[in-house]
This record gives C-alpha cells, sequence and structure tokens, in this order.
C-alpha cells in the first residue's frame, strides 16, 4: 500500500497499552492546533497532539495513519524555529502541513521561503485551483480561505506541484502525492475557510484512509480505569466541583473509581451565579450521596479583589485563593495525595504553551498552570484530552441528567470577568439578577438548545437614563449570545426581537442599578467569548 493510499498501517489499531492509529498532530505554536485536532475528531478519527522534540517518540508508539504539522508564529529560517524530525517525512506515512508546517517541509526538503514583499496575509483570502487534487476534490473553482502568515514559499521542493493560489501567494496549497506529503499555506481548521472541512476530510478519510471508530462516549471504562492507576488502592483526591460540566463529568468518573476517596469541595466564592449553591448542594449531596463539602469563603475572595479592576489581576487573585482553599480542606485529609480538576483541551491552549510548546498564552485560567510548587499534590485531570462536546458525551454515558450535561460553560473565575472594573457584592448583585433574567427567558423559549454561552456583562460605564420622569444615572449591561463547538471559534448570534425586548425590559424593570441594556455582536475571533 502506498503513502497517498492509507499509509503503512492500513487504518487504526488499538491496544491496551493506550491508543494507536488515527493522526498525530505536530503542534509548532498555533493557537488553532487543538481545533486541528478537534476537526479530526469530529470526523470520528483519533487525533493525539505532540511538540516537535516528541515526535519521534509520539510515532513509535502511536504508529499513527497520517500526520499534520500545524502552523506556528515563527518563520522557519529563524535561528531558534522549530524543526521536524526528518523520519516523519520518510515514514511512508501521508503528512498535510499547515500555514508554517507547509513552510517547513518546503525548507526541509530543499524548497525557498522568504518573508512575503507584499505584507502579511491574514484574514478571508480568495483562493483560485490550479491543478486538480484528491486533497481539494469536491473544492470550488474560487473559495475563500483563511490566511494567517508572514513569508511566502517562492521555490518548492522537488517533485511538488502547485494545486491552488491566491492573488499575494503563489503556492497556497501544494502536494508531491507520489510522496504523501500534502501541503495548505491556509488554515483548513478555522470555519471561515469555506471548504476548510471537506480538504480535511478527504487527506484524513480518503488519502490516509484513517478509521472513523472514535467514540468519546464509549471511553468511561478506560478512564476510570487510569485513575483508579493513578490513584492506588488507597490514595484519596480533592476535588473542585462547581456544579459545570466539566467538574461535574470529572467528579461522577473519580467518584466511580474509588468511591468515598473522593472528597469534592464546593466553593462558594462570592461570583456565583443566581441559585449555583443551592443546585450543586441538591444534586450532588442528596442524588449521587458524594461528599461534598461546601466552603463559604465569600468574603475572603471579596475583600481579595477589592479595588482590583485589570482582569488578569482579577484571574491570578482568584486562582490564588482558590488553591489556598483546597490546600486548608486537604490539609484536614491524611491521605489526599491527589487534587481533581475538570480541566479541558481549550483551557490548556488558552493558558499555557501546551504540551511544551511555544503557543502564545491568551489569558490565564485558575485550573491551569496556576498551582504552587508547594501544594505537595498530584493533579488527576481525567478530560484533559477531551473538547467540551466529548465530554458531554462522556456525560451522558455515565448517567447525568440532560440539565446538567447540556448546561452553557461558566468560566472558573466566575463574575468576577463579566463585572468589568472593580468587583463588589454591590455591583455583582445587580449582575446575577439580570444573568438570571437572561437565562430564565432564553430557556423558557427553548433557544438554548443550539446555543453556546448566553449571559449578561456588567460595564463600568453610567449613563443617564429617565424612569417615572425622573433622571438616572446608573450602569450599563451588555447581552453576550455566541454558539460554537469548541469555544476555540465562536459566532454571535442573534435572539428573536420580542425575546430581547422582554429580557431589556425585565432588566431595566427589575433590576436596581441599570438603565441600559445593549448587544455584543463580536465574533471570534477577533473577540473572545468572555470579556475579560
Amino acid at each position: 500500500m502506498s503513502a497517498g493510499q492509507g499509509g503503512q498501517n492500513g487504518g487504526d489499531a488499538r491496544t491496551e497499552g493506550g491508543m494507536k492509529g488515527g493522526v498525530l498532530v505536530v503542534d509548532f505554536g498555533t493557537q488553532y492546533c487543538q481545533l486541528i485536532a478537534r476537526r479530526i475528531r469530529e470526523m470520528g478519527v483519533y487525533s493525539r497532539i505532540t511538540v516537535p522534540e516528541r515526535t519521534g517518540m509520539m510515532m513509535a508508539a502511536m504508529q499513527p495513519t497520517a500526520v499534520i504539522l500545524s502552523g506556528g508564529p515563527r518563520s522557519v529560517y529563524d535561528a531558534d524555529a522549530p524543526k521536524l524530525d526528518p523520519q516523519v517525512l520518510a515514514a511512508g506515512v501521508p503528512v498535510l502541513g499547515i500555514c508554517y508546517g507547509m513552510q517547513l517541509i518546503s525548507d526541509q526538503l530543499g524548497g525557498k521561503v522568504e518573508p512575503s514583499s507584499e505584507g502579511r496575509e491574514y484574514g478571508r483570502t480568495n483562493m483560485n485551483l490550479v491543478a486538480e487534487s484528491p486533497l481539494l476534490k469536491g473544492v470550488s473553482a474560487e473559495s475563500v480561505v483563511w490566511m494567517s502568515h508572514g513569508d511566502k514559499i517562492t521555490a518548492l521542493p522537488e517533485g511538488f506541484e502547485i494545486l491552488a493560489r491566491s492573488e499575494p501567494c503563489p503556492a497556497a496549497a501544494a502536494e508531491n502525492r507520489e510522496r504523501g506529503i500534502y501541503a495548505l499555506q491556509f488554515h483548513p481548521e478555522v470555519s471561515h475557510s469555506e471548504f476548510g472541512a471537506e480538504i480535511l476530510r478527504n487527506f484524513v478519510l480518503d488519502i490516509a484512509g484513517c478509521s472513523a471508530d472514535w467514540e468519546p462516549g464509549c471511553i468511561a471504562e478506560r478512564k476510570v480505569a487510569e485513575i483508579q492507576k493513578l490513584v492506588g488502592e488507597s490514595g484519596e483526591v480533592v476535588l473542585g466541583l462547581s456544579g459545570g460540566v466539566d467538574s461535574s463529568v470529572a467528579a461522577v468518573l473519580v467518584h466511580r473509581a474509588i468511591g468515598k476517596r473522593l472528597h469534592c469541595v464546593f466553593v462558594d466564592n462570592g461570583l456565583l451565579r443566581k441559585g449555583e449553591r443551592e443546585g450543586v448542594e441538591s444534586l450532588f449531596c442528596d442524588d449521587y450521596h458524594m461528599d461534598v463539602r461546601v466552603v463559604d469563603a465569600r468574603e475572603r475572595f471579596l475583600s481579595e479583589l477589592a479595588g482590583v479592576t485589570d482582569p488578569e489581576k482579577k484571574r491570578k487573585i482568584i486562582g490564588r485563593v482558590f488553591v489556598e482553599v483546597f490546600k486548608e480542606e486537604a490539609a484536614t485529609l491524611d491521605n489526599a495525595h491527589f487534587l481533581g480538576q475538570g480541566t479541558l483541551y481549550p483551557d490548556v491552549i488558552e493558558s499555557v504553551a501546551a504540551h511544551g510548546g511555544a503557543t502564545a498564552t491568551i489569558k490565564s485560567h485558575h485550573n491551569v498552570g496556576g498551582l504552587p510548587k508547594d501544594l505537595n499534590m498530584q493533579l488527576v485531570e481525567p478530560l484533559r484530552d477531551l473538547f467540551k462536546d466529548e465530554v458531554r458525551a462522556l456525560g451522558r454515558e455515565l448517567g447525568l441528567p440532560p440539565s446538567l450535561v447540556d448546561r452553557q460553560p461558566f468560566p472558573g473565575p466566575g463574575l468576577a470577568v463579566r463585572c468589568l472594573g472593580e468587583v463588589s457584592e454591590e455591583r455583582l448583585t445587580p449582575l446575577r439578577e439580570a444573568d438570571a433574567i437572561m437565562r430564565e427567558e432564553i430557556e423558557a423559549k427553548s433557544l438554548h438548545s443550539n446555543l453556546w454561552q448566553y449571559f449578561a456583562v456588567l460595564l463600568p460605564v453610567q449613563s443617564v437614563g429617565v424612569m417615572g420622569d425622573k433622571r438616572t444615572y446608573e450602569e450599563a449591561c451588555v447581552l453576550r449570545v455566541v454558539s460554537s463547538q469548541d469555544a476555540m471559534t465562536a459566532d454571535w448570534e442573534l435572539l428573536p426581537v420580542d425575546v430581547l425586548q422582554r429580557i431589556s425590559n425585565r432588566i431595566i424593570n427589575q433590576v436596581s442599578g441599570i438603565n441600559r441594556v445593549c448587544l455584543d455582536i463580536s465574533s471570534k475571533p477577533p473577540a473572545t467569548i468572555e470579556w475579560e
């Protein structure tokens, strides 16, 4: 079987030592690396991510059916630019290079990469096909792709053919079909590339011949076994339970693995939504009979946040106090040497350099990268390699109720990152009420099933209003409604006008301190889903 007909493995095998086959994604520092892996899993194909330094080891251990090289922020001619293990291109496994990955293939095989004299190409670009290829099957002769690069290939390696070009980019796509090496200067993984999903499917399923047998909802037993092996027969786990999808699924997994040796800690930090604490106590204490320790730390968090307006400082403070609370609770348990968290793939990619790679930090996350060295606890993160919808599928497999599994994400720092400016109980109270009204109205019309997140944001901006023939001077509230598959990208959504009218009227009439309601119509990128 040739490289272009399914690689040397001939499909995906599964062994008890771990997942084999599938697609290995090499992370060269792009913010979209996890999105590449996510797109592959959407096809039902297993994928894993590694960094350039570990590629050789991962190739031997995983025996991938295909390899994808991600984009990245460097230039291939930089002295410290990450390189590719030569055995990847010599292994006879189909390879797809994206952006930096394409330039790296060209550079290492004798082509030429130079700074683009036309300047940086970023955003939507019209691409024209110039040759037929199985990689571009079903792609229109002219289509829109998403570019993000400042260099361009001025000479392809021997044996490569140009497949497509854009006005500023002479080689937008290329291939060496005989060697099974394909390359794209644009990003097919983002939704802005018109035929991006088709191109990835062409490569993964048709060219590489990967087997579509990845089912995230069926990995519960493997996850339970991994937890049992890590914790052992006597170890105890302290797990931060927020009541959200991630921590809840993690808690149920750990509870299934070790039972009463799991101790959940629910921290009431004063930054919760309306009814949050009561809902967690009812479900996990009364229904699941877990050991849930509720810590009332409202005054502690709010006193630490007093006068702080910088969003990163807010996150750092919340993360620090959060860990302090855990340390204090863990100190009461002699065998609690493990800290459980519901960390997901997107948490990692937006917080630290994933897998030791060169990814730029977007914003800190209180569950990732903020643990002090003296914590003396080993992490238990059973969801760290999963995306949100995969966690939901796993939650359904575990029997969690739909009201929890399908619940919208809520940030670790809570309402602190939706209360712009100083965080105080006086400002949190109207925000909490406005958010509750928004959720009630959306869910009453059953509009929430197609939405990723919907919430209110309080701005430290006062404006003049008129109520009962009297002048008011109060703060503004913003409604944020987005759809997404994995939080890596998101589009704003417009609610029906009558629903917006009712939300606005109820907030202005029922919530003291707010006299103006606005609508956020920004997508991600360039904005983020949360305001801070």
